[in-house]
């Protein structure tokens, strides 16, 4: 029984040292919550601050490649599905784009 409890642990730190025991527990949560959602609920309606403060939620999840995290965003938001335009982002936010890596200041 001891080799077993052994080889949990030893296939959990692998898995963990990886990066893949983290991923696969995100893709587990947004499963669940996906299979959870009930799609006969309507959304919240969005501000438009809300609208945009979500969008920048979802750039920086998106980003930093948090796509499970961002995809519970979008369903539970009421979020659009497409991405608001870049351009237009930086518009109504009064900022501007470096063009060197692509960030908004």
């Amino acid at each position: 029984m001891a080799a077993v409890a052994e080889l949990k642990a030893v296939l959990k730190d692998t898995l963990e040292k990886r990066g893949v025991l983290g991923h696969l527990k995100a893709r587990i949560r947004a499963e669940v919550f996906n299979a959870l959602d009930d799609e006969s609920e309507p959304r919240p309606s969005l501000s438009h601050e809300n609208l945009l403060i979500n969008e920048l939620i979802r750039e920086y999840l998106e980003f930093n490649k948090y796509k499970y995290t961002a995809s519970v965003l979008i369903a539970e938001s009421g979020q659009p599905v497409v991405p608001l335009d870049r351009q237009f982002l930086i518009r109504e936010l009064n900022a501007f784009e470096e063009s060197k890596d692509n960030t908004i200041i």
